[in-house]
């Protein structure tokens, strides 16, 4: 017959009601915004299909349409990081406020300014996979790199600011209006930089008079630091436009962003 023995040390069943590391759930958080749009078909398309698609297009027609080959791939990274970080963003965050969504994760200890640091670091990793995957496909297509040694800190300046700008004025999109308006002009918005933003066609490229509001624009201003990377050239103007764009955008995102519909 065995006999149970005490145990040594009595069990505490005491509830232990503190949040977890908060540098712990922001970094969970952030993972789930990076496999949510991982997960989407849609945000898939947009994030490396398209760009993907862009990249082999840009590399078989050999500038027949007014892109040189070695300036496809910068045009690409900068597609790649305006279509998640401004198109993506608004959708998700548009249809997370219709359904509730923020208004219940902001009531939770990760709180407002947890969820933002979450979906933003979450846009860096799906942006910085983007810039690997993309600038990997791209070497192997042929694109070099002869960037001088000024343009390095404008490029790694110039992204994240980028990356800043698109996502407030995604936010502010996203809180100023319903989710269906927000998929729709977002998709749109989306179209127009590609086409005339300054992502796949430089400044240089458009009618002498358009070429300052294309420039002034973040979609022109990114396109031309990246491009100015591959190249070996220094734009300083650039860099000055996005520092502007960024108080602008945050601004306005702090203006027009609500958590509830």
């Amino acid at each position: 017959m065995i006999v149970d023995k005490p145990l040594d040390t009595p069990l505490d069943f005491t509830p232990d009601a503190a949040p977890a590391n908060r540098g712990a759930m922001i970094r969970n958080h952030a993972l789930t915004e990076a496999k949510l749009i991982l997960r989407n078909g849609e945000q898939l398309m947009i994030a490396l299909l398209i760009p993907l698609g862009l990249l082999f297009f840009g590399h078989f027609t050999d500038g027949r349409y007014g892109i040189t080959e070695n300036h496809v791939a910068p045009n690409v990274l900068a597609l790649a990081v305006w279509s998640s970080c401004f198109t993506s963003l608004a959708i998700a965050t548009a249809f997370e406020r219709r359904y509730g969504v923020l208004e219940r994760l902001s009531a939770t200890p990760l709180g407002h300014g947890g969820l933002l640091a979450g979906k933003a670091v979450g846009i860096t990793i799906i942006a910085t996979g983007q810039f690997l995957l993309l600038g990997a496909v791209g070497q192997l297509l042929g694109w070099r790199i002869e960037p001088s040694a000024l343009q390095w800190p404008v490029m790694l300046l110039g992204v994240p600011l980028a990356m800043f700008v698109f996502a407030n004025l995604a936010l502010a999109m996203a809180g100023l209006l319903r989710a269906e308006a927000t998929l729709a002009f977002a998709n749109i918005i989306y179209l127009v930089g590609l086409m005339a933003g300054g992502i796949m066609w430089p400044v240089s490229s458009f009618p002498t008079r358009l070429q300052p509001l294309i420039a002034g624009t973040p979609t022109g201003a990114l396109g031309e630091i990246l491009r100015h990377w591959t190249s070996g050239g220094v734009t300083w103007t650039s860099l000055l436009v996005l520092i502007v764009w960024a108080v602008v955008a945050h601004l306005i995102a702090r203006k027009a962003f609500r958590w509830t519909s």
